[in-house]
């Protein structure tokens, strides 16, 4: 088994962030830093269940190598792929600025071949925050090939809140003992993905976090599962928001926190309770009517604790939507903290720029063909046998559907396709998802933040909502939860040029169609705008053979 991926003992968290400070520190005047790794992608035993199951491993690892860098850091990641299928790792909600090519979806880049390799070279640009890594190609995230990626802030840009003693990582979410190839199998003959079997902690049912009394821990949770929403919380704890997705909040706080898929949040913990062993539960939110809640138990060890703290685990909140609505609400975007550049996040007033156009995107489970599939305003999206952003650097016909997603629901039949939906750079759209059916869902966009300034649960979004919306501290953030037979708004400053990945988060979903892309485009060329074509670009399909 791997133990816990940061449980180290405080005074070594306290030093390996100073050591980061510190290094920042040093380099603050020369060129950003580079970092450079190799991983090495194999199959390989694990068992997290207590039974024996084919994993996907990097350098031997499950979950994979965490990456910890500083703010506007160059990555250096070579990637050779040792499985027996192609392979593609999608670094989320890295916005890779300008550099589209980096994202690792099928839509911008050809899976890595079975023996060969990749380097993939990009900055952790303008970011500060929690992230992660993982598989995004043939339903290997729900193998492993995931792990987490940390941005600290460089020494001239504070965060709003002191130095913790240390922090940890947390990676949870669910996993099903069938193998990847098993669930592949079950979504290509139309059959829904079983619900989970189980919930994990950085790749084990169980951690153990240790601290010292009366000091302060920030803790980095993300939900990496395939599916389904979590709740976090801590015996006699409370959780006091302070990052979420690579933005700083009001710092509110909260007895529990409610994560979705392809979330992530960061909290502060201050040890103020008796010198006791404190359960730490997470547990599967919305659940199906017909099945119990999922939990996994760890312990948070007070470091001079020789007992348990008494009393059952603490409860999990309301199941109904309402509550976790009203929590999300509550999430309020600090306009006084500074951002990763040196100016504070609410500089930007978002709520005062007119929007140049609307899309509302309504999810629908729809048979195309005689098949199960999932559908974006009725379209299932099919991935093209050449990435869509090779195909629009060599002008290459007849494959891409330019605007074929309706913007707005139009009640045609559900049908395949390869849709784009061409953007103005620096145009600024407002998006709704509209959620038709009775369960709960969650949508990111590779590529940018955004400001999700309404929630409803009350059927179908009307032009009406806009009248409720948060246009002055909506929390800005990269992936949104739209609520059964609700929708979610959201405002986006198409500031970042490139072919971008709208997709659901509910890796069943975006495996069956649940997706397409944004090009976001300009007919100025600038480096300034979008860097050109790597010369290291892996060229497949339509574009093999082709000179970069």
């Amino acid at each position: 088994s791997i133990p816990m991926m940061a449980p180290t003992r405080p005074s070594l968290a306290l030093a390996r962030w100073v050591l980061l400070a510190a290094v920042a520190a040093r380099l603050a005047g020369a060129d950003d830093p580079y970092r450079y790794f190799t991983w090495t992608v194999t199959y390989g035993p694990i068992n997290p269940l207590g039974t024996t199951q084919q994993g996907i491993l990097i350098n031997g690892q499950f979950p994979g190598p965490r990456i910890d860098c500083v703010t506007n850091d160059n990555l250096i990641v070579n990637v050779v792929n040792n499985l027996d299928e192609p392979f593609l790792i999608t670094w989320s909600v890295l916005k890779q600025r300008k550099n589209s090519w980096q994202d690792g979806v099928a839509g911008t880049n050809c899976p890595i071949p079975p023996g060969a390799n990749y380097t993939y070279k990009f900055q952790a640009k303008d970011q500060i925050g929690t992230f992660t890594y993982f598989p995004s190609v043939a339903l290997h995230r729900a193998a492993g090939g995931f792990g987490a990626l940390n941005v600290y802030q460089r020494p001239a840009i504070p965060v709003p809140y002191p130095p913790p003693a240390g922090d940890f990582t947390l990676l949870v979410g669910d996993w099903y003992l069938a193998g990847h190839d098993q669930l592949r199998q079950t979504l290509d003959s139309g059959a829904p993905l079983p619900f989970p079997d189980a919930l994990l902690i950085n790749g084990m049912p169980s951690a153990t976090l240790v601290g010292d009394q009366g000091r302060t821990y920030l803790l980095r949770v993300s939900n990496v599962g395939m599916k389904t929403s979590i709740n976090f919380r801590i015996q006699g704890h409370a959780l006091k928001l302070a990052e979420v997705e690579g933005t700083h909040p009001v710092q509110n706080v909260y007895d529990s926190l409610d994560v979705h898929v392809g979330q992530s949040v960061a909290f502060l913990v201050t040890l103020d309770q008796p010198a006791m062993d404190y359960a730490v539960v997470a547990s599967t939110r919305f659940n199906p009517a017909d099945t119990s809640p999922l939990t996994a138990v760890g312990t948070l060890h007070y470091s001079s604790a020789t007992s348990l703290a008494p009393g059952p685990l603490p409860a999990g909140p309301p199941e109904e939507s309402e509550w976790s609505m009203n929590q999300a609400r509550s999430f309020r975007w600090n306009l006084t903290a500074s951002a990763a550049r040196p100016n504070p996040q609410g500089s930007f007033h978002y709520g005062t720029i007119q929007t140049s156009r609307t899309l509302v995107l309504a999810s629908s489970a729809a048979v195309v063909a005689g098949q199960r599939r999932y559908a974006v305003n009725g379209v299932s999206f099919v991935v093209p046998d050449t990435p869509l952003k090779l195909l629009d650097n060599y002008n290459i016909a007849n494959v891409i559907e330019w605007d074929s997603v309706p913007e707005r629901p139009d009640g045609g039949a559900p049908r395949p396709g390869t849709p784009v939906v061409r953007l103005n750079l620096h145009e600024f759209v407002e998006v709704v998802f509209q959620n038709t059916e009775n369960e709960m869902q969650s949508w990111h966009l590779d590529g940018y933040d955004f400001w999700v300034v309404g929630y409803g649960d009350n059927g179908q979004w009307t032009e009406n909502e806009r009248l409720n919306y948060n246009l002055v501290d909506a929390q800005a953030r990269h992936t949104v939860q739209v609520y059964p037979n609700g929708w979610s708004a959201i405002l986006v400053s198409l500031d970042n040029q490139g072919m971008w990945n709208l997709r659901s988060a509910n890796w069943d979903r975006q495996y069956l169609g649940q997706q397409l892309y944004l090009r976001v485009w300009t007919a100025e060329q600038s480096f300034s705008n979008e860097y050109s074509i790597p010369i290291n670009a892996i060229l497949c399909g339509r574009a093999a053979g082709l000179p970069h």
